[in-house]
């Protein structure tokens, strides 16, 4: 709905989805037992059932991710967990591989997975038009590029990543993990190249950037940019990290329901997507869990600074500085006064190579004022440039672990309660938040109390006592002025609070299915090379059936082995690198001088070239399939295509 907003969280299990529920998800999104893109976050059916029956008490949503590319031989299996995750409560299936859409799925809502790579008005309407109801939108687009998608589609939510890690690949468009390792990340396992260090050279050989990482990204913090991704058509929040832990999950889900309650206090039009208002027993922070420093990404245009090149490492948070570095210790003087260190915390500085080094904390020491003694948990020769005045960061915290392996949040839906006389005795009647109705009798005698103002301040504190349920009260209307044992006030709380979570239930409704267009709606474009990741007959049968002509098989079976894109990105290193000749332009002496020459990446044996179509603003990252993977591969080549198309640079899919 345009006027709802939904704050969308990882969960790599039940328990993990159901405090992220509790600390103000409206939606989780979790893997099946398989087809799920993260090949360790698996999860049965009945941990899937329970935490959909969780979510739904507030009218919070499960979406299970089936989004592989697939192979002829997995189609009935997807098809048929497809039908499993929806009997147990699953509300949405994000997919990818469009050959789902040709088999007899249930009436579940589809969503287009980020790896369906939506960056374009035409391909969101084509989704739209095909029978998508949401729509997760490329990390990199800006919000100029969203507000024509939204206009293009109107009829479907858009989802935006909000939070987390960064691919520097277009999602859907990386394959260099299957062509190094066989590991593809289409198919749920990626093996993470792009945070491996690699020395740059020019077309001369001379090194530009040595051992960086310079495909590493920062996270995305699209904090300060929720009002203007409103404006631009985002309805669904999206939070990066189905392998990320509890605590993780917890912090920074209680971080964005803040941030979007204030927005919603400040536009009422709006609403949120669930019910219920959450109370937490800390202060969420972000950046007291694990990151690689923050960007925005590309959502206010392309920015100098957001590689991670230093580390994929989380750095953490600078604390203070060394003042001595002793034979078995070293003492630290913390810039907060009222900071303290921890036993098992964890403790980082930088070398002077500029590489980041670190030790846990076997023991921490007060020695008065800002000033701490640390025992290391390794011996003190051993801790690379430990030095005087080196700038000491904390990347973990154990009081803050400690913190949030509690119970950390409460989530409740206020109520109204009123309680008056009937002709044989009492009823209480509740009507929550969201304007659910539910009411429960006694039999009991009227009798008037001796001290009516006591009495009916016991009425009212035992009628308002609704601790272990779901609801608080908002207000109690007592209209009989009659006396009510506890007991008998407390039994008709309970009545009445087990029919209005059964009233919430029953007014439960499922998300509704889109109908497809029909006729079938023209693909945006006829012919598609390897990007496009069809990977069964199925999926061509679907391209074909939507006026596609020529249909090139996934990389992942195999049809290329000459140099192809690896990585399609909007990161660009030589801008990173202030070596894009736009930097150059306007600048004399220098401007005619920096040309968009190719690049080298340099990682041990392995040798990538980078390309620059600087007319889109993309790097092409090109390299080849290993033959080691090729003869360990059980692959089969698949042919769709009519006409093969020549071994050119690849165009994108749509």
């Amino acid at each position: 709905m345009r006027d709802t907003l939904e704050l969308l969280a990882p969960a790599r299990d039940a328990d993990v989805g159901i405090e992220a529920v509790n600390h103000g998800a409206d939606a989780v999104y979790i893997g099946g037992p398989s087809f799920g893109a993260r090949d360790k976050a698996g999860n049965a059916l009945a941990d899937i059932e329970r935490l959909a029956r969780h979510a739904h008490r507030w009218n919070a949503r499960v979406f299970v991710t089936l989004n592989t590319i697939l192979r002829d031989d997995e189609l009935e299996d997807a098809r048929r967990l497809a039908w499993d995750v929806w009997r147990a409560g699953a509300d949405a299936l994000i997919v990818q591989d469009m050959g789902l859409l040709e088999l007899d799925l249930p009436p579940i809502q589809l969503h287009a997975s980020t790896q369906t790579d939506i960056r374009t008005p035409e391909k969101a309407r084509f989704l739209q038009d095909a029978g998508f109801s949401q729509l997760v939108l490329a990390r990199e687009l800006t919000l100029a590029e969203i507000e024509a998608v939204a206009a293009a589609a109107p009829g479907v939510v858009l989802e935006f990543f909000v939070h987390g890690a960064l691919c520097v690949a277009y999602s859907g468009q990386c394959y260099i993990s299957h062509a190094h390792t066989g590991r593809s990340a289409n198919r749920g396992s990626c093996s993470q190249e792009c945070r491996l260090p690699y020395t740059v050279t020019d077309a001369q050989g001379r090194i530009v950037a040595h051992e960086k990482h310079v495909l590493s990204l920062k996270d995305n913090d699209q904090g300060a940019n929720l009002p203007a991704l409103v404006a631009a058509g985002v309805r669904s929040f999206k939070i990066e990290g189905r392998y990320k832990d509890m605590g993780t999950v917890k912090n920074v889900t209680a971080h964005y329901r803040q941030l979007l309650d204030r927005l919603l206090d400040e536009r009422p039009e709006l609403r949120a997507a669930s019910s219920g208002r959450c109370r937490y027993t800390f202060t969420p922070d972000p950046a007291r869990s694990f990151n690689r420093g923050a960007t925005d990404y590309f959502v206010n245009g392309r920015q100098s600074d957001i590689g991670a090149f230093d580390t994929p490492k989380h750095a953490g948070i600078e604390i203070g500085h060394v003042t001595r570095v002793g034979k078995d210790h070293f003492d630290l003087v913390l810039a907060d006064a009222s900071a303290a260190l921890n036993n098992g915390d964890a403790l980082t500085w930088w070398d002077r190579q500029g590489e980041l080094q670190g030790v846990p904390v076997n023991v921490a020491t007060p020695l008065g004022g800002r000033a701490w003694r640390v025992q290391p948990n390794a011996a003190i020769e051993t801790l690379k440039d430990l030095r005087r005045d080196a700038a000491i960061s904390r990347n973990r915290d154990m009081a803050w672990d400690r913190l949030l392996e509690k119970k950390s949040a409460e989530r409740l839906i206020p109520v109204d309660l009123r309680f008056e006389a009937t002709g044989q005795g009492f009823a209480l009647q509740l009507v929550d938040a969201d304007g659910h109705y539910a009411h429960a009798e006694v039999v009991h005698a009227h009798q008037l109390p001796k001290d009516a103002a006591r009495n009916e301040s016991t009425l009212r504190e035992n009628l308002a006592r609704l601790g272990g349920t779901i609801f608080e009260a908002r207000g109690v209307d007592i209209v009989a002025p009659w006396f009510v044992p506890a007991s008998v006030a407390n039994a008709l709380r309970r009545d009445a609070v087990a029919a209005l979570e059964a009233a919430r239930a029953a007014a439960f409704e499922p998300l509704p299915r889109a109908t497809p267009k029909d006729p079938p709606a023209p693909y945006p474009e006829d012919t598609l090379s390897y990007l496009a990741n069809v990977h069964n007959t199925k999926a061509a049968a679907f391209y074909a059936r939507h006026g596609v002509k020529v249909i090139e098989a996934a990389y992942e079976s195999h049809e290329r082995s000459d140099e192809v894109s690896l990585m399609i990105t909007r990161h660009c290193v030589r801008w990173s690198l202030s070596l894009c000749p736009k930097q150059a332009k306007g600048v004399i002496g220098v401007q005619g001088t920096v040309r968009a020459e190719p690049l080298t990446l340099v990682s041990g044996g392995e040798r990538l070239t980078l390309r620059f179509d600087c007319k889109p603003c993309e790097m092409h990252v090109v390299g080849r399939i290993r033959k080691s993977v090729l003869r360990e591969a059980a692959a089969v080549p698949m042919q769709f295509y009519r006409t093969k198309p020549a071994g050119k640079p690849a165009r994108r899919a749509g």
